[in-house]
């Protein structure tokens, strides 16, 4: 079975880039025998016919040899200090006496 020429106000999908999506679209103008522009049902936004191929993905900005702007700063800042080591096993974690702390920041101020 051929397939008919389209006509004016067929119904046919297309990618809308408005949407960016494949959806149904009306043929608005037609040159020759071929549509040249359609309209989205579903924003109503007019373009040229784009044969259903949806565009291929933009590629990314960075490319892998350089770095992110966060890798950057972190390469200028300083190493962060080693942590204390752990206490040995089964020694009892000391106990602070804060109030004491508390007297020595008091001494601290007045002096």
């Amino acid at each position: 079975m051929q397939e008919r020429a389209p006509r004016l106000g067929d119904v046919i999908d297309d990618y809308c880039p408005r949407c960016r999506l494949l959806l149904n679209h009306d043929v608005t103008s037609l040159f020759g025998d071929a549509v040249a522009k359609v309209t989205c049902r579903t924003c109503h936004n007019s373009h040229d016919y784009r044969h259903a191929q949806v565009p291929p993905r933009r590629r990314s900005s960075q490319t892998p040899d350089k770095k992110s702007l966060l890798d950057q700063v972190l390469a200028s800042m300083p190493k962060p200090p080693e942590p204390p080591p752990p206490p040995p096993a089964g020694a009892r974690p000391q106990k602070r006496d804060l109030w004491a702390e508390v007297e020595r920041i008091k001494g601290q101020r007045k002096a």
